[in-house]
This record gives structure tokens, sequence and C-alpha cells, in this order.
């Protein structure tokens, strides 16, 4: 296999843009097959990338050539696809949410260990400067003690933008398993797995219809819930309060802050890399820019699997990873059960904390990764 992973990516829709932009900068990456249920989308892709064969997915995953599977298809497909891919010997790599539900997720996890496979699982913009420089404020004590946060993020809906938006309001979909991974994965990054969560969560009865693209006008069915406020218990102690919402028009509400007996901190978007975090303390009440002091620098999409590729090589645990994938999926299941049911839910998995990353351009290189056995 040489020095890097052979990556084959199926599902090449519009996500696939993004890691096609940033994935020829890592290292220990090389794209070298497509896949899609749309063929011609497909010999399209392959086409505009020099040394990207266009295959079924069927002969992607067969292919020996093929060392990772970068699996960006629907939620639903998640598991089906990782765990074909698990079984013809390949690493894995996933976009978020890990699956529909932990009961499906967590059999493949265990037969990624079984086989002394990798499974990573996006979120990865949380390895970026952003979140990474947020934690490393917070574990410098720059706030004192943390004892809560609150995040708030919303729009009106995906079908504003999205020219293909209706698996969005599906099961695997809606604002919590859509976006939820992006701030939960970045709140355990931040204080640790959670211990229990209640929730609460509705939809409204407005109609929705395509806004864009060929398929615009066409109305949307909604099969899941569009608003949905959390509290979670997190294991060291510290209470965040959650909201994801597909309803809100326009808002003030912070989008992400960490209240400590010091002071406050501003946690960008984790659903960006880079954006600036800033801090309110005690001895200055007023705004301040942290300067970056942790995460990969200018990371984009496909950088939790140049991470996942050097863990190999480093024989460590990969950042963005399975386990931690299955217990934010864990606790998005609980967010949901625990309104239906009206009750406290108690979080039965657990995760690592992740380690920091330390301020550094992955591009700079990395060892040479070992074959697949």
């Amino acid at each position: 296999m040489g020095s890097t992973l052979n990556i084959g990516i199926i599902g090449v829709g519009k996500i696939s843009e993004q890691y096609f932009a940033s994935m020829p900068k890592l290292p220990g990456l090389t794209v070298v097959a497509v896949a899609d249920l749309d063929m011609d989308r497909a010999r399209e892709v392959a086409a505009a990338h020099e040394g990207v064969r266009a295959l079924t997915v069927d002969e992607l995953i067969a292919d020996p050539a093929v060392d990772a599977v970068l699996n960006l298809t629907i939620p639903a497909a998640h598991v089906e696809v990782g765990t074909r891919a698990l079984r013809a010997g390949k690493h894995v790599f996933a976009e978020k949410p890990l699956g529909l539900n932990p009961e499906e997720a967590a059999p493949m996890l265990d037969l990624a260990e079984s086989l002394g496979l990798r499974y990573g699982s996006a979120p990865d913009t949380v390895l970026g400067t952003g979140i990474q420089t947020a934690r490393q404020t917070l574990d410098s004590g720059a706030i004192g003690e943390p004892f809560a946060a609150n995040v708030f993020w919303s729009a009106p809906g995906h079908e504003r933008w999205h020219p293909a938006p209706a698996f969005y309001y599906q099961p695997g979909g809606g604002p919590l398993l859509d976006m939820g991974p992006y701030y939960l994965t970045a709140l355990v990054h931040l204080f640790g797995p959670v211990a229990s969560v209640s929730g609460l969560a509705v939809r409204s009865a407005r109609p929705r219809t395509i806004e864009t693209g060929p398929a615009a006008g066409t109305p949307i069915e909604v099969g899941v819930d569009t608003h949905i406020t959390a509290l979670l218990d997190h294991v060291g102690g510290v209470t965040s309060t959650v909201t994801m919402s597909f309803e809100v028009w326009k808002t003030r509400s912070p989008l992400f802050e960490v209240f400590g007996t010091k002071g406050t901190l501003a946690v960008p978007d984790p659903n960006h890399f880079s954006m600036p975090v800033e801090i309110a303390t005690s001895e200055n009440d007023e705004w301040a820019t942290v300067p970056d002091a942790a995460g990969f620098i200018d990371a984009g999409r496909g950088v939790g699997l140049a991470d996942l590729a050097e863990a190999i090589v480093e024989d460590r645990p990969h950042r963005a990873s399975g386990r931690l994938a299955l217990h934010v999926l864990e606790v998005m299941d609980a967010i949901l059960r625990s309104s239906a049911s009206r009750e406290t839910i108690t979080i039965e998995s657990t995760t690592e904390r992740p380690a920091l990353v330390p301020l550094r351009d992955l591009a700079e290189g990395s060892p040479e990764v070992a074959p697949v056995e």
C-alpha cells in the first residue's frame, strides 16, 4: 500500500464537494475511486479528479486497491455500507450520524474492533483551531471552573438552500441528528461524556417545500420533530442546555457559551473549523479574542480521516472515533425518548475525552501508514 491510505468514496452528493476541496492537501490520503447509486454522477465526479475511477458500490467495496471507505451516503445507509466495507477488510470513516439509533450502530463498531480495523466518524470540524482552542482555554482555567453551557442552533429549514432536502425530514435527519452531532461532540471534547439527559421535542404544522434547484416547489413530508431542547448532565458535573431547531426564522440567542466561576467563554460554531474564540472574565468584562492555541490549522473535511491514518502509524486512538460517535448517537436517541416518556434517561455508554490536538498544520507531514493486515 505504500505511505498512504487509498480512499474509496461511496456517495458523491453535495457534502462530497467539501471533502474533495480539502483532501488533496491532507497527508496520508489518496482518493482512488468513487461510487454512487447514480453512476452518471459517479463518472462525472471521477472525470473531474485525476486518478479517480468510477465504480459501482459493490465494485468499490470489493476492490483490493481501496484501503479505506469514506462513507458519505444518507444516514439510513451508514450502518449497512459501513458493515459491508468492514467485512471486506476496509477501514471506514463516515459522515454523521453514526446510524439511525445506537442499537443498529453498536454491532458495527464491535465488528471493526474484532477485525482490527479503524472506524471513524464525522464531525471532524471539532479538530480545528476553533473548538480545540476553546478546550485548551477551558483546561487552562481561564474562566475558572466551568459549571454550565448554553447551545442554541437554529434555522428555518434546509429546504431553503438544499436542492434535495427531503432526507433531512425523515428518520436519521431533523435538526437533532443532522446538526446535533457538531454541538454534542464539541461538548464531549470540552466536558467529557454525558451521564443523563432530559428532552422535549416538537414540530410545527407549517408546510415545507423545496425552494431551490430543479425540484423547487415540491412539497416535503415531515417525519421528524423539528424543534428540540435538552438538558445534559455531564459526568464531570457540568450541565449543558442544548436547542436544535428547523423552526426559527431569526434569533438573538448566543450560539455557544460556557459559564465558569471566573468568566464566560464564547465558543465558535463547531460546524466550522477555524472561527475565533472569545473570552470575558471577572478581571476584564469586555470580550477579547483568544489567539489560536490548539487544533489543526486551516483544516477542512477529511482531517479526521487523516488523523485516523496517522493514528494507525503511531498506534494511538484516532480522535474522531466511532465510540465517540456512538455515545453522541445514544445521547440524541435518549433526548427523543425522554421527550416521548417525559422521563430523565440515563446514558449507558461512555467515551474517552479525545486527546487535545496540539496547534499544528497537518499538511506539514505525517508518518508512513502501515498496510492493512
